[in-house]
């Protein structure tokens, strides 16, 4: 039998923390990011210093995951831990930045809301994964702008809000405004302003472009007017017109489509109208006559469906079926007592959730749940029940009153 020789140097076992470990390039790169001075691969022996650790105890690429997980709410008095952590929560912008970078984004509702005294425009960030809520800098625009009249529409793939047109109060007079909110940079920035001013109009976004339409002009006079704007260019261009003047109470994407309703008020003496935009042939038509006299509330779309919170009917939702026309409730109790009007809705796709804001700020998060209708026909139809859950405000937000709310990742 051969004798073979076994050799005691081994390799070393490096633990938990341990200063040699080598990181993957993800990682590697989010840590160089984080400070300049911070050298997570030096050699002990070769540095006069030893190098500093973000969690003493844990490899670099596990403190900084971490860390990227704390709620904004405690950013504050993360940066007096040391110089590093205070590099990483100090810049609201860079902390958004490594999140997008490690691919660890999560849901904040962005709000625009108004006091119901002195009507000053603020906006209001919640995080719904930890439930608290944080500001942005302040809007840049005019301080006696009706909130009501700005369009807002949000652009989830650069993580940015758009805030289109508004009106300013005192003189009747809408505006050409757009500003643009980058959550990763997080500053507002003025883009070129719309070649209509309008206030009151509708609008959504379509393969990453978008589109308003209708509206307000001078001296409450309508618009059937409609525009579109490219991010990626920077410049807005005219489409069809709309064929009818109307300005929006309410509007809605729906399979690549944009739909424009003026909503349903009272006493209800004429039908309300609507318009259907497809922007693959530039044409606009005729909204369904089911759907536009059904339309009594502030919808969202959900499983390509629109779902609406209707204001006359016991706050019950909807949801609307275009095969037969015909708008089939939605199983469930009403939004909750404590969420009133006028409030903003919105929706979380992936989570199959619906977010209302209603006064005071005070929020109810509906989860929908799908299930197949085979009672009523032979033919499976799709059935939808919600349940809501309450997310009470701080007393501070009394006197504030939501105009729109948007949903973004970060």
């Amino acid at each position: 039998m051969r004798r073979v020789r076994v050799s005691s140097l081994q390799s070393p076992v490096h633990k938990l923390g341990d200063t040699q470990m080598k990181l993957t390039s993800k990682f590697r790169f989010a840590t160089a990011m984080l400070s300049p001075q911070l050298s997570l691969t030096a050699d002990p022996e070769m540095s006069a210093e030893p190098p500093i650790q973000l969690i003493p105890g844990l490899p670099d690429d596990v403190a900084l995951n971490c860390l990227l997980r704390v709620p904004v709410k405690y950013h504050l008095s993360c940066r007096l831990v040391c110089r590093q952590w205070h590099n990483l929560f100090s810049s609201k912008s860079h902390f958004f930045t490594l999140r997008k970078t490690l691919k660890l984004e999560s849901p904040y509702l962005f709000t625009l809301a108004y006091h119901r005294c002195t009507g000053k425009i603020e906006w209001r960030v919640f995080d719904l994964r930890h439930s608290s809520w944080h500001t942005i800098p302040a809007m840049p625009c005019r301080d006696r702008a009706c909130p009501r009249g700005f369009g807002c529409v949000s652009l989830p793939e650069s993580g940015s809000l758009l805030v289109c047109g508004g009106l300013v109060s005192d003189m009747d007079c809408p505006l050409h405004l757009v500003l643009k909110y980058d959550v990763y940079k997080n500053r507002w920035t003025v883009l070129p302003p719309m070649l209509v001013a309008r206030s009151f109009f509708g609008g959504g976004v379509i393969g990453g472009l978008v589109y308003v339409a209708g509206g307000y002009s001078t001296n409450q006079f309508e618009l059937n007017s409609a525009e579109v704007y490219d991010p990626v260019k920077g410049v807005w261009d005219s489409v069809a017109s709309m064929g009818i003047h109307m300005a929006a109470s309410d509007s809605a994407v729906i399979d690549g489509k944009l739909y424009v309703t003026e909503g349903c008020t009272w006493p209800f003496f004429s039908s309300p109208r609507g318009r259907v935009y497809d922007p693959k042939p530039n044409k606009w038509e005729g909204m369904a006559a089911g759907m536009r006299e059904g339309w009594t509330g502030l919808g969202t779309v959900y499983d390509n469906r629109l779902f609406v919170i209707s204001e006359y009917e016991r706050m019950c939702t909807k949801v609307y079926d275009m095969e037969s026309d015909m708008w089939d409730p939605v199983d469930g109790p009403p939004l909750p007592e404590r969420v009133k009007k006028p409030f903003s809705i919105s929706c979380l796709e992936q989570q199959g959730q619906i977010v209302v804001v209603g006064r005071g700020l005070h929020i109810a998060v509906g989860n929908i749940e799908r299930c197949l209708d085979c009672s009523k026909s032979s033919l499976r139809k799709v059935k939808y029940t919600i349940s809501w859950e309450e997310v009470e405000a701080p007393r501070d937000f009394s006197d504030l009153t939501p105009s729109s709310c948007q949903i973004l990742y970060a």
